[in-house]
């Protein structure tokens, strides 16, 4: 049943997808998720210039001591932090894979709860 779920929000997604992607791909959202570890590297200092919107770049750390399948988030080469552990498996696996995936900030809230102030749209691109 939550396959079947996943499936229905990926086709809607791909008919929804906002903003500009070359005429021969589609896009599609596959995640959006909370950035966790905020709190420990660049979002802090980096905060009043990022906007809802600008692109994330995603890398893949599979020789992360603290979980193989981390997806590392990075804002104008600076680290933000990472997919969370508990929904970075299906990402991590399309990347293994050689998939194309994008990231971009779609919320920023001044929040001061860390897992609340920056939330991440995962983006995987199919030619």
């Amino acid at each position: 049943m939550r396959t079947e779920a996943a499936g229905v929000f990926l086709a809607v997604a791909a008919i929804f997808t906002p903003g500009p992607a070359p005429a021969e791909s589609v896009r599609l959202l596959v995640q959006s998720s909370p950035l966790a570890g905020f709190q420990y590297y660049a979002g802090a200092t980096l905060w009043n210039e990022m906007k809802a919107g600008d692109r994330l770049v995603l890398v893949r750390e599979p020789d992360n001591a603290h979980d193989p399948r981390a997806v590392r988030v990075e804002w104008r080469g600076r680290k933000l932090g990472y997919l969370p552990r508990a929904e970075n498996a299906a990402v991590a696996t399309e990347m293994d894979r050689g998939a194309l995936v994008e990231g971009r900030i779609s919320r920023l809230v001044a929040h001061r709860n860390p897992w609340r102030r920056l939330r991440v749209d995962v983006w995987l691109v199919a030619p």
